[in-house]
């Protein structure tokens, strides 16, 4: 075949993907859709790359990777939707062992990106510095984007939701990116969410080892602010996804808070009986626009579902939690309304699981003096807490109107906590605990600092059962 690049048509002919893939080693034009991306990270030398996947009318399935290598992120294409159409000249056809595809040479090629959507718009959002727009890639841009316009949803249907997530590798989530958050020096971690509840995990951490090794509130070492958390729904569990082991990928802060992705072979695993997301050296992510019918269907679903107070219950705890409270007056909701709640004191009515006790063991629920006082980890779908049983309260939550005895309250504990009587708690047995409703009141400890020393605790609440 000849060479399809000559001096008079480099800038503004392409050829076909399906006769692109016979033109090895060759310099040719291209224009396509972009299906998915990959996350821009450093190459083995000093430039980043990322990979983006093409289709036309002549390769609709499974597309082609065309390999770009920049000297800074800023001058990789940065896709702003799954479906938006990129423009390639003088890219090198390649035969690589994943497959023949198309190299980005900094040197000499050039891109654009155009929306997708709109069909008048024929102005690129993005450019390389040595682009060359011509009037003639008009009628190139025109027929894709009729082309896209029959064809089906960008997201695919084959993806878990946050309420199906369970352990391995190469699964495929959609969700909404809330927070994009640097949590250590070139380690970056995202917040994302769709509305779902990630299903509850057994604990496997030592009562008596509370102390000296607290289960964590977060995966994350400092805690979000409370501006942040505002931020968040506050129904629905926010996911954590770290970039693990893969060793140079810098590009996470490109990403865009509010935008929803679909990401392809991302892995899930529990930390400190937290869901977390992996992303892997062979993840690829799509941005969705806003009105794809997945994202439709998660935000209507969740609409629905604020709408109804037993949709701001844990979706694990049906028939019904456990236990019941005396604090009947106000709806349900979840310990992340709580934590971004306006005001610094309210009461709060809510079904959490009981992580841990401090101290571990009833016998030293109370000091010498007999007054109760101890600290409880606090779990829902959408955060962790601690809150203080003191005093009264204490009586009330294991007692009623008398205190116990010892062995009714091992027991009592014991049932609250998820451990089964026959269970030494140093086997460190996996544990459930199960749903339990209780009611929160918020307070301060520091008049000049209200909000920095603010605090839970429990009140109101009877064990029953």
């Amino acid at each position: 075949m000849k060479n399809l690049e000559t001096k008079e048509n480099a800038d503004y002919k392409f050829v076909r993907i399906v006769d692109a893939l016979t033109t090895l080693n060759q310099k040719v034009n291209l224009i396509g859709v972009v299906t998915e991306t990959s996350i821009p990270k450093q190459s083995r030398g000093t430039d980043y790359c990322c990979t983006l996947k093409i289709v036309d009318e002549s390769h609709s399935s499974p597309g082609m990777s065309v390999n770009f290598f920049a000297e800074i992120l800023e001058m990789l294409p940065n896709v702003a939707s799954a479906g938006d159409i990129i423009q390639l000249s003088r890219v090198v056809i390649k035969n690589h062992r994943s497959g023949i595809n198309a190299l980005f040479d900094k040197k000499f090629s050039s891109f654009a990106l155009y929306e997708g959507k709109d069909g008048s718009n024929f102005v690129p959002y993005q450019t390389s510095s040595n682009f060359n727009a011509k009037k003639e890639n008009q009628k190139f841009v025109a027929r894709l984007k009729n082309w896209k316009i029959d064809q089906p949803e960008t997201a695919s249907s084959d993806f878990l939701s946050l309420k199906e997530v369970k352990q391995g590798k190469h699964f495929n989530l959609i969700c909404k990116i809330l927070h994009i958050s640097e949590v250590t020096e070139g380690e970056w971690m995202l917040f994302v969410w769709d509305g779902t509840d990630a299903p509850p995990v057994d604990v496997h951490t030592k009562l008596e080892e509370e102390l000296e090794n607290p289960i964590p509130l977060q995966l994350e070492a400092s805690a979000l602010s409370r501006d942040i958390l505002c931020t968040f729904p506050s129904v629905g569990t926010v996911l954590r996804i770290t970039a693990g082991k893969c060793n140079g990928m810098l590009g996470l802060p490109i990403l865009k808070a509010g935008t929803w992705v679909q990401f392809r072979n991302i892995s899930f695993e529990i930390c400190f009986g937290l869901w977390c997301g992996i992303l892997m050296p062979k993840t690829r992510l799509s941005n969705l626009p806003n009105d794809d019918n997945l994202v439709l269907q998660c935000q209507r679903a969740y609409d629905e579902r604020v709408q109804n107070e037993l949709g701001r219950m844990p979706l694990s705890c049906f028939p019904w939690p456990s236990y019941v409270t005396d604090y009947q007056q106000v709806p349900f909701v979840t310990l992340m309304h709580v934590l971004s709640y306006r005001e610094v004191t309210a009461k709060f009515r809510c079904v959490v699981r009981v992580l841990t006790t401090l101290p571990g063991h009833p016998r030293d629920f109370r000091a010498p003096c007999g007054t109760f006082r101890l600290r409880v980890t606090l779990e829902d779908p959408t955060a962790r807490l601690h809150a203080y049983l003191y005093a009264e309260d204490g009586v009330k939550f294991f007692g009623g109107d008398t205190v116990p005895s010892i062995d009714t309250m091992i027991k009592m504990h014991n049932a609250l906590l998820g451990v089964e009587e026959e269970t030494d708690h140093s086997n460190a047995k996996p544990r459930n605990p199960p749903w339990v409703q209780c009611c929160l009141k918020s307070y301060y400890v520091d008049k000049n600092d209200i909000w920095g020393s603010r605090r839970f605790r429990i009140f109101g609440t009877t064990l029953i059962g």
